[in-house]
């Protein structure tokens, strides 16, 4: 584990552990937005999912505190285990009334599951290990099967409620972009999805696809130098030189049509557009894209395993993932194979060399055949001309 940083006191040793102030919020999104580098979050999210804990360590948090079990054991959720990847230091099951007796802003300090709050102890959890997570894990696998059994039955449901969304594509907001024949690249803040981009450079410059960030990846789009042509999500999880950028915003709304964090960018003025579904931002990226007729979706950043796919913080959408999976069919491309495919097969050495080999077999032909003489005499005399004109220039 990293220590971020040791608690010193009048020039007393430094007490062992993580110290920082702590950011406290039962509500994970709002706690993530406040959440600054070195910090200590302190949260309650029983199965912590993978996109949760990508977030915390892209904000740079000290040490994570959940009041809940971060693995219940319903499913192998995968946060737990970027967390600790990252070195960050995870304590589990300290109890919910941690949240009501530690004070946002307090400096607090973790040491072996313990938290203190100055000489006082505050908290007291189970401080996970990578060891005591992939032993849990193992034991999570045994409930994949009735969540396997919940996910049919709520896949069933969603058909039932979205059923003119996903067969007829009904309620698809028009947007200005032109999308039709296009290939269109969506990309969702998912694991490892900024060193996909990276690895797509040459496609992007090559094919000039539609480029549409989902929530925080539009942010890490704008930092790398590209501007998203659509930004589909939660407004209030995106930065507003994001939201004005010039891309044009599709804002996930509900049934009735209210739109969430629509008024931020009212504030702002940028114009919107809402998109009234019950499925997760990526997935109406995905069916804005084919709504719209493009050739080809490649996806960066979307789940791609079973794990990933169970994970937690795309269970009450999953539904909507599988389905919008299957209305694509052959015209979803996961980002990485065609990073792979478009790799060149032929190094730049091995070019430098068969033009170097070129020149030198027309140098040899040149030599030994009389139509090389005569393109000699024609180079000397260019050459001696060359020289005189120079001479020329400087009496």
């Amino acid at each position: 584990m990293k220590l971020t940083g040791l608690l010193t006191r009048g020039g007393r040793e430094a007490l062992p552990g993580v110290s920082g102030f702590a950011r406290v919020d039962r509500r994970v999104e709002a706690l993530l937005r406040r959440l600054e580098p070195g910090e200590i979050a302190v949260l309650d999210q029983a199965d912590l999912d993978r996109r949760t804990a990508d977030a915390l360590v892209a904000a740079g948090a000290a040490a994570v505190v959940n009041a809940s079990p971060s693995i219940s054991g319903r499913f192998p959720n995968l946060g737990p285990e970027v967390l600790l990847t990252a070195e960050i230091p995870l304590v589990d099951a300290v109890g919910s009334e941690v949240l009501r007796t530690l004070r946002d802003g307090t400096r607090i300090r973790i040491h072996e599951g313990v938290i203190y709050a100055g000489d006082r102890e505050v908290a007291r959890g189970v401080a996970q290990t990578t060891e005591s997570i992939a032993d849990q894990l193992i034991e999570a696998k045994a409930g994949m099967s009735a969540q396997l059994e919940a996910f049919s039955a709520n896949t069933m449901e969603f058909l039932r409620r979205e059923r003119s969304l996903i067969l007829d594509g009904v309620g698809v907001p028009e947007v200005r972009v032109p999308i039709r024949d296009r290939q269109v690249l969506v990309v969702a803040p998912g694991g490892g999805y900024l060193a996909d981009v990276k690895r797509l450079r040459r496609h992007i410059r090559e094919y000039r696809p539609v480029l549409i960030g989902v929530e925080e990846a539009a942010d890490r789009l704008c930092e790398l130098g590209y501007r998203p042509d659509i930004i589909v999500g939660d407004p209030m999880r995106m930065q507003n030189e994001t939201l004005k950028c010039g891309a044009e915003v599709v804002l996930p709304a509900h049934v009735d049509g209210f739109a969430p964090g629509q008024e931020r960018v009212q504030d702002l003025g940028v114009p919107t557009v809402a998109f009234p579904a019950s499925g997760n931002p990526e997935d109406l990226a995905l069916l804005l894209a084919d709504a719209h007729g493009a050739t080809l979706v490649i996806t960066v950043g979307f789940q791609a395993t079973l794990h990933e796919f169970l994970d937690r913080g795309r269970s009450g959408s999953n539904p909507s993932t599988f389905l919008t999976r299957l209305k694509l069919g052959s015209k979803l491309v996961d980002g990485r194979a065609v990073a792979t495919l478009h790799r060149s097969r032929v190094s730049l050495g091995a070019m430098v060399l068969l033009v170097l080999a070129a020149l030198v077999v027309v140098a040899a032909a040149l030599l030994v055949s009389d139509v090389g003489n005569v393109y000699a005499e024609m180079v000397t005399q260019a050459w001696h001309k060359l020289i005189t004109w120079t001479e020329g220039l400087f009496p």
